[in-house]
């Protein structure tokens, strides 16, 4: 066996691109610092209890489980920081207004996904709490753009929907949890025919307007048609007038946006608006946000939240191969005006690598594409002829 090979779908980032990741996460962090996005560093470990209470079953199965030697209890090793944002903000800090919150951080998840197609992602997050009205995720969504366009992602198209069109369907019908899993699951696949056959039972309005939902999806005018063709109840009525606030919000972000009234991702989990981004050249969603005003009450606080999370390493995999930084190679001598020069300018944010005695160099392994030469009384940056 080599024992050099690491666990399928775990993989080791080398120097260039994990300097491009590492770039990117202190740009993006920056970028949530000045939005008013305090920085929270979650452990790794915690009770599994804290891990997935309130999030839903798909988070438990995505999760490592190990047992606690000093107490006997289950630990989980986090697939999502969203949960642990959110028993901060209910837990620690405690605030009675609105408290926004960002992380960034390896997660650890039993199978693959993902754009990196990865069982080690690197999340980052931004989560807001304490408001409960569509301008909270309107800020959530324009921060997920702006996030994205740094990067260098320039063409970003924002897919919505809202899980309380679909909620209030079945709350106003009182179906039982295995028909509404199985609606669930009927409308994720856009199965008309399979929603026909579990709906012959109920009223003829909601079966109506369950039917409806997988026809629901495209431009904006399908809010419009929406509100045509579905019960104009006050929880439906509430969601398409969000959805339309939002799609108008994000106008001049230079961003396209469609609506996928069936699309019910993290139906058991969210409360309200969800939405994903996406680009030419991806294969599926960069980011995933929304509401998900319940989950703090696992924690003795129940906080309207919303917020968005992306994967780093999933968004840089369409981009241009990374380059390497390239250096500045600097002789081996005791001169102090050359320590002074190589001082400089490594404040100047130049990378400069010093020769050790008695090695010999070999400036294309290490990336250097100049060298510090002594001529006229002081040391100068040459490039390094091929």
């Amino acid at each position: 066996m080599r024992n050099w090979l690491l666990p399928e779908y775990i993989e080791d980032v080398l120097p260039a691109e994990a300097a491009r990741i590492e770039t990117l996460r202190r740009t993006l962090l920056d970028l949530f610092r000045v939005h008013g996005y305090q920085y929270v560093i979650p452990p790794m470990l915690e009770y599994m209890e804290s891990l997935i209470t309130g999030v839903g079953h798909d988070l438990d199965l995505a999760t490592f489980k190990v047992v606690d030697q000093l107490t006997g209890r289950l630990m989980g090793v986090r697939a999502d920081m969203t949960p642990q944002a959110a028993r901060i903000d209910a837990h620690l800090l405690n605030h009675e207004g609105v408290t926004r919150l960002c992380y960034a951080g390896s997660v650890l998840r039993t199978k693959p996904d993902g754009l990196a197609q990865t069982r080690e992602p690197l999340q980052l997050g931004a989560e807001l709490y304490g408001h409960a009205g569509v301008e909270s995720d309107i800020e959530i969504q324009r921060l997920l753009i702006k996030s994205l366009q740094a990067i260098g992602i320039e063409q970003v198209h924002i897919d919505f929907s809202h899980v309380n069109i679909f909620g209030s369907l079945i709350e106003s019908s009182q179906i039982d949890a295995e028909l509404e899993q199985d609606l669930y699951a009927a409308l994720q696949s856009k199965d008309q025919s399979s929603v026909k056959a579990l709906t012959k039972n109920l009223d003829a309005v909601t079966r109506e307007a369950l039917i409806n939902l997988t026809t629901l999806n495209g431009d904006v005018s399908i809010l419009a048609k929406a509100a045509q063709i579905l019960p104009a109840t006050p929880a439906i009525k509430a969601a398409l007038n969000s959805l339309s606030q939002v799609s108008a919000a994000l106008v001049d972000l230079g961003v396209t946006v469609s609506f996928d009234l069936s699309e019910l991702r993290g139906y058991h989990y969210h409360s309200g608006i969800v939405f994903a981004a996406y680009a030419q050249g991806y294969k599926g969603p960069l980011a995933l946000g929304g509401r998900y005003d319940e989950v703090g009450q696992a924690f003795g606080r129940a906080r309207p939240a919303t917020g968005f999370s992306l994967d780093l390493r999933g968004v840089v995999t369409a981009l241009p191969p990374a380059k390497a930084v390239m250096a500045i190679l600097a002789p081996v001598s005791d001169d102090l005006t050359l320590a002074v020069k190589i001082d400089n300018l490594r404040a100047e944010g130049q990378v400069v690598i010093q020769e050790l005695d008695g090695i010999v160099t070999n400036s294309e392994e290490l990336n250097c594409d100049r060298k510090l030469v002594h001529y006229n009384s002081g040391w100068h940056v040459m490039g390094i002829e091929k």
